[in-house]
């Protein structure tokens, strides 16, 4: 995830890792708020939740669809 990015976009693949970008800062959760809203849209899920790396560029992420 790379946090005050222009916009919020899935960019593609990397190392078989999505990349994402979100416009918003890294303070306060909202960059994680903003990357859950984000990818719950991408993949149409129910619900997407952070498993690991809820301070890290790098997560794991749980999708229900």
């Amino acid at each position: 995830m790379k946090p005050n990015s222009p916009k919020s976009e899935v960019v593609g693949e990397e190392d078989g890792c999505l990349v994402v970008r979100v416009a918003a800062p890294p303070e306060g959760g909202k960059a994680n708020r903003e990357l859950l809203k984000l990818l719950k849209k991408y993949f149409k899920a129910k619900k997407v939740e952070i498993v690991k790396g809820h301070t890290s560029r790098m997560k794991v992420v749980r999708v229900e669809t």
